[in-house]
């Protein structure tokens, strides 16, 4: 389905960017990984047949540089998809969280987001086609107890939405996934990192039973229903859906 496409995974070294390269990649494109951390994604490229490069999403002069070197090495961007984490805190009440707890995914998701999705829509705009893709929990629709991660959301919601109507006169796509979680990426160390430290994993199966019935299927989306969504979206199959979230959250959130 992506039989010579050139991708660029952002944040591409934890599980879900892992899941979607492997996806990405068995369907033909050559997939460029975008991470802090080496050791990582040096370890998903070996997994995944991926190349990568070091560097942090957030800063834009070092976006616009790689960005540039993956057309000079490919000769085109095809796809740009953005996982990076945000730094999201939940559990707190909103009347007991601090403004930095609440505004840091705000501003770290959207500065990041804007940043990966501009330098794609310079390049894409210019040879007149192209995909952005993001991904989010969808909780801009409303969830309680979740901190900046609904306000995150709807931000990055708007910008892609924004992005499809600007960038479709010149070929290009611009979507999103809702995925309210995505029960096999969660770790200890994730949930810690979110505001649940010292859970172990019958803890974490906990978490993911919870999320299992919240569904409308009583079944949370896995890693590989996801990157398989974003294999679709990614590919001409799917060359009529632009300016739009697509629902993979198996119905947490009707829409």
């Amino acid at each position: 389905m992506l039989k010579d496409k050139v991708a660029i995974i952002y944040g591409g070294s934890g599980s879900l960017g892992a899941g979607v390269a492997a996806a990405y990649t068995e369907a033909g494109a050559r997939v460029f990984l975008v991470g802090r951390t080496e050791a990582t994604l040096r370890k998903v490229a070996e997994q995944t047949g991926a190349e990568y490069d070091v560097l942090d999403a957030r800063d834009e002069r070092a976006v616009e540089t790689h960005a540039t070197s993956v057309v000079e090495r490919a000769g085109r961007i095809d796809v740009s998809l953005n996982l990076v984490p945000r730094g999201d805190f939940q559990g707190v009440p909103l009347a007991e969280m601090s403004v930095e707890d609440y505004t840091r995914p705000v501003v770290q998701g959207i500065t990041c987001q804007f940043i990966t999705v501009r330098a794609a829509a310079r390049r894409m705009t210019a040879q007149g086609s192209g995909v952005i893709l993001s991904l989010d929990s969808a909780s801009g629709n409303g969830s309680p107890m979740l901190g900046g991660t609904g306000a995150a959301d709807g931000a990055i919601d708007a910008l892609i939405r924004q992005v499809a109507q600007e960038a479709g006169p010149s070929g290009v796509r611009a979507c999103g996934i809702w995925t309210a979680g995505v029960t096999d990426s969660l770790t200890p160390e994730k949930l810690a990192a979110a505001g649940a430290p010292g859970m172990d994993e019958t803890a974490v199966q906990g978490v993911r039973g919870h999320l299992d019935g919240m569904r409308m299927t009583k079944r949370s989306p896995r890693i590989a229903d996801i990157a398989a969504l974003a294999t679709f979206l990614a590919s001409d199959a799917s060359r009529a859906v632009t300016g739009t979230w697509v629902n993979a959250t198996a119905g947490m959130f009707p829409s």
